[in-house]
Parts: C-alpha cells; structure tokens; sequence
C-alpha cells in the first residue's frame, strides 16, 4: 500500500505539473503561429460543406503529436476563430486517437496491417463523430464566458516581439482558468492508474462475452495515462486472448476520452455536451471494436 501511495503521489506531481506546463507551452507556440495564419482563411477553409471540412480537421488532428488534454487549446482556438464547433470536435477526436508515437508503437507492436487500419478507423471515428455532433446544433451548450462568439478583425503584427507577447499573454490567460481542473482531474488519474489493477481488468473483461466491447470502452474512459503507456497495456490484454477489437477499443477510449479531459472541457462546454460528446465517441468506438473483432480472422 505505501508503494502505491508513493507511486500515486509520483504520478499526480509529474503528470499535473508536465501537463500545465505543456499546456502552457503549446498555448504560447499556438498564439505565436496564430498570429502569422488568418483566421478568416482558416475559418473558410474547414468552414466547407458537407463532411469535408471534418475530414480535414480529423487530418489535421491525425498529425499533430496530442494527448487529449493538450489537444484542448487548439480546440478552444478553433472556436475563437468561429469553426463550426462539429469540425473542431472532429479535431479533439482524433488527435488522440492517432499521433505519430502512438502509430509507431503500433506497427512494431502490431504490425502494418493493424496499424494501417487503425489509422483508418480513427479517421472514420473522427470524421463521422464530428459531422454528427455538428449537425445536432449543441453550440447553445458552449460556455459563453470563455468561448468567444464573435468573430473579431484579426490584429495584425509586424514584429516577432508582439507575437511572443501575444502568445505569453493568450497561454497565461487560459493556464489560469483550467489549472485547478487539470490538478483534479490528474489526481483522479493517479488513484485509478495505481490503485486499481490491470489484472483486475483483464479478468473482467475476458468474463462478459459479447459485451466485452462495451465493457472495455466503459472502463478506459474513466482511465488516464499516456498513449506511449497505452499501447504495451493493449497488447498485454490482446496476448491474455481477448480479442483485437476488444484491446483496441480500450485503447481508443483511454486515449480519446480520458478523465481529466473532461474535467478541463468543463470549463469550454456544459455538461449536456460533455455528455453528448462522450456518448457519440463511446459509441463509436465500440462499433469499431466489434468492426476490429469480426475482421480479425482475415489479418
């Protein structure tokens, strides 16, 4: 017990202060590169009709090297600049689901076919998620106090000076109204990731037949940890003999839909939208995972 209590406390200090600080580094880098790019430009460009304008969100989120909680800022920059809130959850989506050391760990650990589908499947889960959420008209459910819902004339900067005081001023301002969330939610993290075994897991998921999917999405959401970390706990219940689809699926919902992200999204959305939001993913997710359990005699 004093182990995992160390553990514990090892976890919640390394993880609340790396995330505040990589939230508050990506913030300051995104201002800065916000300031060279026109959000009027941006915003017609993924503003475009039909499911396009999420495909390339989903894209978008697909190469960007994200957790779910750093792929927040970016987000909440997407709403500033107007982007209709369904493609830029289509960005929050994905950028979890697949990043470039996610995909790597997959392919030695998986090999290039699973990995290629994997890819794909997110992609899908990203795309379709937020064309659906988009057309549910959900905007009413954003805060109002931290989304901006105007869409104000670009100031424009002439020296790299301005930009960087942009970026400082635009990370300090959003760093103090989430850290508090992003503390709680990592505390709750490091509870779960240490105090409830992963073999408890395994033997719970491996005793439910059909609903192992949904089971195993039901008990990653609530987890939290990194995708490097992620991946090895896949393959741990995958060689157990659960099934591709049942692993993947609990790896998709940890990386997608984890605890502390929610917390943090509390302060952009109202709990009608977490709700909605998480329920659509979820779904998804588990559709997938049957998806991935039914083609997997033909991989």
């Amino acid at each position: 017990m004093q182990e995992q209590i160390i553990e514990a406390l090892n976890f919640f200090v390394y993880d609340s202060v790396k995330i505040i600080l990589l939230l508050f580094v990506m913030i300051f880098l995104i201002g800065i590169v916000r300031t060279y790019i026109s959000t009027e430009k941006l915003r017609k460009y993924l503003s475009r009709k039909g499911i396009i304008g999420n495909f390339f969100a989903s894209l978008f989120g697909a190469i960007t090297p994200f957790c779910s909680c750093s792929s927040i800022p970016i987000f909440l920059g997407f709403l500033e600049a107007q982007i209709p809130l369904g493609v830029s959850l289509s960005f929050l989506i994905t950028s979890p689901i697949i990043n470039e050391y996610l995909v790597v760990l997959m392919f030695g650990f998986f090999g290039v076919k699973i990995a290629t589908l994997y890819v794909l499947f997110g992609l899908l889960i990203g795309t379709s998620t937020g064309f659906i959420l988009g057309k549910m008209g959900l905007e009413k459910e954003l805060v109002k106090n931290l989304i901006s819902q105007k869409f104000t004339k670009q100031i424009m900067y002439k020296k790299f000076k301005e930009r960087v005081k942009f970026g400082i001023s635009e990370a300090t301002s959003i760093v103090k109204k989430i850290w508090l969330w992003v503390v709680f939610g990592v505390f709750l993290g490091a509870l779960i990731h240490n105090f409830v075994p992963q073999d408890f897991i395994q033997a719970t998921i491996s005793k439910t037949g059909i609903f192992m999917v949904p089971l195993a999405v039901i008990l990653g959401v609530p987890m939290y940890g990194s995708c490097a970390a992620i991946v090895p706990i896949a393959v741990a219940l995958f060689d157990k003999g659960i099934p591709l689809g049942t692993a993947l699926a609990f790896m998709m919902a940890v990386s997608a839909l984890s605890l502390p992200e929610a917390i943090i999204l509390r302060r952009a959305m109202k709990l009608k939208l977490i709700a909605i939001y998480f329920g659509v993913v979820s779904l998804a997710i588990i559709i997938v995972g049957y998806a991935f359990n039914i083609i997997q005699a033909f991989i």
